[in-house]
């Protein structure tokens, strides 16, 4: 009896050894360790900087020519409208013209674009979470005006951790040949504003920037987001299929998307480019009139608004709007799709409002 006794006890004992490696080997295959989660970051940071080189650059020339209409001296014009503007670039300038800046502009919209992006898929995480968590619904999923807030957190984030090169671009962009002083590039250009008109200038215009980031960005997420739900669930004119979008469809969304966006926040974006060259004492001729007249100054956003609408009537804080419009809409658009198929590839889970 007392062999038999022992024997169920081993076995009793080699069980329960068995079943706690099995719970064990249970609970650890969903954990995975922390570098998957590193990877996972790089990756989607890596898919919104390809993203946005990929869509800065097909609409480079348009970008430059927006913000020569932007600052361009009401009393000395040079371009009056999207195709006399680029031709006119391309007679004086030659191709290189057409792209001028762009090389700051890549610089500083990868690394703005990777934290928008992955700043954006953060932030509706924790909103999410957060509103699940107040609710009481496990289910729940963003609305529309969630998401807005997450792309506004999104895209304040990036902005403002790349404004001074954003600052910088856009006086590369608008300066000529014929420009009393040029900046050499990227580091030359920060440099001497930093040393010439102090640490402050680096940041002029965020003011407006960041209001203005809360309808573009937000928007643009939110009606993206919101636009391919619905298109999912809707199925309309039988372009869904299997529950997922085409590369054209998903296109048409990031089009709207920014149009909308572009349209609601696009004085604010005049009003920042003309105080990011205020303090220019070596301004470019678009901005001076070729020495005939010296740029207004302005105080602040407020004054640069007042300023604008009063010695140049209203419609001045849309000027550009027309290439805007024909840039933006493909920038944006190829920007989505860029991120969606990149993260595709690298093999990142897209979703995250489900």
């Amino acid at each position: 009896m007392a062999s038999e006794d022992v024997k169920q006890r081993g076995e009793a004992a080699v069980s329960t050894i068995v079943n706690l490696a099995g719970e064990a080997k249970a609970a650890t295959e969903g954990v995975k360790p922390p570098s998957y989660a590193l990877a996972s970051i790089a990756k989607s940071l890596a898919a919104g900087g390809i993203a946005g080189g990929v869509s800065r650059t097909a609409v480079a020339p348009l970008e430059r020519l927006k913000i020569l209409l932007q600052v361009q001296n009401p009393h000395s014009i040079k371009y009056n409208g999207t195709i006399q503007g680029l031709k006119y670039i391309w007679k004086t300038e030659g191709f290189r013209g057409l792209f001028k800046g762009n090389g700051t502009n890549c610089a500083r919209i990868v690394p703005n674009s990777a934290v928008k992006f992955f700043s954006y898929e953060q932030a509706s995480k924790g909103i999410l979470w957060l509103y699940q968590q107040q609710s009481g619904n496990e289910d729940a999923v963003l609305s529309p005006v969630l998401r807005l807030g997450a792309g506004a957190c999104a895209g304040i984030i990036a902005m403002s951790a790349t404004y001074p090169m954003d600052m910088v671009r856009g006086r590369l962009t608008v300066q000529t040949a014929t420009s009393p002083q040029q900046y050499r590039g990227i580091y030359h250009a920060l440099t001497t504003v930093f040393r010439e008109e102090g640490a402050r200038a680096l940041y002029k215009g965020w003011l407006p920037s960041v209001i203005g980031v809360v309808p573009y960005v937000g928007l643009n997420f939110a009606v993206y987001e919101s636009l391919k739900d619905w298109l999912i669930k809707e199925k309309p004119f039988g372009i869904v299929q299997d529950n997922e979008l085409s590369v054209t469809t998903r296109l048409a969304c990031g089009a709207v998307a920014g149009t909308i966006g572009q349209t609601v926040a696009y004085p604010l974006d005049v009003v920042r480019r003309r105080m990011q060259m205020v303090g220019w004492k070596d301004a470019s001729t678009v901005i001076t009139g070729d020495g005939k007249r010296v740029a207004l100054e302005y105080t602040g956003m407020v004054d640069a608004f007042r300023k604008t609408v009063q010695y140049e009537g209203f419609g001045a804080l849309y000027k550009g709007l027309v290439p805007n419009s024909v840039k933006v809409v493909p920038s944006i658009a190829i920007a989505f799709v860029s991120y969606e198929v990149v993260k595709d590839l690298l093999g990142v889970e897209m979703r995250i409002s489900e």
